[in-house]
């Protein structure tokens, strides 16, 4: 027998506005890759405020368990598109790639052990605002053409993950 669970009012919404946030993301890293980063750097921004807006929907009751889950896949879409268009374009010797890359990893990293400790029962906070300023520096980089951007959110990425380990840290030496 199948179960039909009443989903949070606003669901539909806030799944909606998720979509075309990972829609805009697959647009941004297209234009990145056919060598147009401005106008790459402005879609991966509008893609960003969309998946902010959506993970904040979902975090907030407007969405289900189902609708936090796509929001972290989508971060790590959004990682993964935008990052992996500029390593492609730049190619792999470019200091743009491999602060990029940097910035990649550091991001899953941080994600992992955000995951794994609330698996484990520890509290990792989960920042929306890191995740914007992230969001805001690569885009912005795309858009000025600025490399020292990426090189900034490859740092912020790097500091995160280093802060999350440190939550899991004390809070097993305190368990």
């Amino acid at each position: 027998m199948v179960r039909f669970q009443r989903q949070p009012p606003g669901t539909a919404i806030t799944r909606s506005v998720l979509v075309v946030g990972a829609w805009a993301t697959a647009v941004a890293a297209w234009l990145v890759v056919s060598s147009r980063p401005r106008e790459g750097g402005l879609v991966a921004a509008f893609a960003a405020l969309l998946l902010l807006v959506g993970g904040h929907r979902a975090n907030h009751g407007a969405g289900g368990p189902v609708d936090r889950m796509l929001t972290e896949l989508l971060d790590r879409a959004w990682d993964g598109g935008v990052l992996g268009a500029i390593v492609w374009e730049n190619g792999a010797a470019g200091s743009p790639s491999v602060a990029a890359i940097v910035a990649l990893s550091a991001s899953y990293l941080s994600s992992y052990v955000r995951a794994r400790g609330a698996a484990l029962g520890y509290s990792v906070e989960e920042s929306h605002v890191t995740r914007g300023l992230r969001y805001a520096l690569i885009s912005i980089a795309l858009v000025s053409g600025g490399p020292w951007l990426i090189m900034v959110a490859a740092t912020l990425s790097v500091l995160t993950a280093l802060v999350r380990i440190t939550q899991v840290a004390r809070e097993e030496r305190t368990a």
